[in-house]
């Protein structure tokens, strides 16, 4: 966990939140003295009607041109 000063927060607010985004949290101070903490909000999984519909939309899958894409991209002889 790292301390940011809250000029620090105001001036280079962008950069203290790409921060936190990356999953560091962070301690806001002011006059040296902690006032507050930034941490990222969590995000909501996805449920499984989502992931339905997602698949849904999916191209099919051409079993012939995958083995060929896997025979090129692999050394059978091994």
């Amino acid at each position: 966990m790292s301390t940011v000063p809250i000029r620090e927060l105001r001036n280079n607010g962008g950069a203290v939140a790409d921060r936190v985004l990356a999953g560091e949290q962070v301690t806001v101070t002011r006059a040296g003295k902690p006032v507050m903490e930034l941490v990222a909000v969590p995000k909501t999984p996805l449920t499984a009607a989502a992931l339905l519909a997602r698949w849904r939309h999916l191209e099919p899958v051409d079993p012939a041109a995958f083995r060929r894409d896997l025979a090129a991209a692999l050394d059978e002889t091994v």
